[in-house]
């Protein structure tokens, strides 16, 4: 509770299959991005196929954000409902605004059966 008001979150689907495009759970679908992201890396350049990227996540209320090293990779939504006035779905993919905020636009999401083009290594696509 943030000041006496219960936020109004929706019943969260991160392990029901049946909410997803590609009938995977959420957490399933956060590992694919986390794979992605390390070939992604991997692919990149040709000096770098062994080196690995210390990818962590950590679990908020709304958000899973995506760490790299020190620095935020992007977040991924956890519920349904909207973020700075836009609606988001679960899975949906959000670049970084700062270390503890996701910007205002989605740019994928981890159900798609393409969302590696979404991103790279170095984090969601621009606009």
């Amino acid at each position: 509770m943030i000041n006496g008001i219960k936020p109004n979150i929706k019943s969260s689907t991160l392990n029901e299959v049946d909410k997803t495009k590609l009938g995977i759970t959420y957490n399933e679908g956060v590992d694919r991005l986390l794979e992605a992201i390390q070939d992604s890396y991997t692919n990149w350049g040709n000096y770098n196929k062994d080196k690995k990227l210390d990818l962590t996540i950590k679990t908020g209320r709304k958000f899973t954000k995506i760490i790299n090293g020190n620095s935020v990779w992007g977040f991924v939504s956890r519920v349904d409902g909207t973020h700075k006035g836009l609606p988001v779905s679960v899975g949906d993919i959000l670049k970084a605004a700062g270390w503890s905020a996701p910007a205002k636009h989605s740019r994928g999401s981890i159900f798609d059966k393409e969302f590696h083009k979404s991103f790279s290594w170095t984090g969601p696509n621009y606009l």
